[in-house]
């Protein structure tokens, strides 16, 4: 490992659902090992997202890559050695036993990500399956989903009208299954 002394944020592997155990491990060790000055920040990428279940809307945290935690740090032999014997790391992303860093427009990206303000919608339907809208001026009708547009929480769904399949568009919250 090169002691070059940049800071860059690396990709450490946990065990699925231990995360955060990881996060608050690699703090203790941190602070009990005096790596302050060669391992900066841990993050646990996280986006908030809208969850929709019986028309109710709840927004929950949700990890944005399972199984993956960031660590923020100048890579030695010795910051090497604290973070890969934390309890739950597995290893660190990259080829063989050479870390590699993330570039900064990939760490930008995901850091993004977890301050975004718009929580993102999530509804557990698909393309052609039946729903019925629960609310609105098409309330009560049924209707087939034929377009998920999940970044603006907005279906199209093809319901009967006079006769004819007419595409309306809806929110998420406005149906649901049958």
């Amino acid at each position: 490992m090169s002691e070059k002394g940049e800071k860059h944020w690396y990709v450490v592997h946990t065990y699925s659902g231990y995360e955060n155990k990881v996060k608050a491990n690699l703090e203790k060790r941190i602070e009990s090992m005096n790596m302050e000055e060669k391992i900066f920040r841990i993050l646990v990428p996280m986006e908030d997202e809208v969850e929709i279940k019986d028309g109710k809307k709840k927004i929950v945290k949700k990890k944005i890559y399972p199984g993956y935690v960031l660590v923020e740090m100048i890579m030695t032999d010795d910051s090497w050695y604290v973070v890969r014997n934390t309890p739950g790391v597995t290893g660190f992303v990259g080829s063989g036993s050479r870390p590699i860093p993330l570039t900064d427009e990939e760490a930008m990206q995901i850091i993004g990500k977890t301050l975004s303000d718009t929580p993102r919608p999530r509804l557990d339907l698909n393309v052609k399956e039946r729903v019925r809208v629960t609310s609105g001026p098409f309330e009560n009708f049924e209707g087939i989903i034929e377009e998920i547009d999940p970044d603006k929480g907005k279906l199209k769904v093809m319901i009967s009208m006079f006769g004819r399949e007419t595409p309306v568009e809806l929110d998420f919250s406005q149906v649901e299954k049958i």
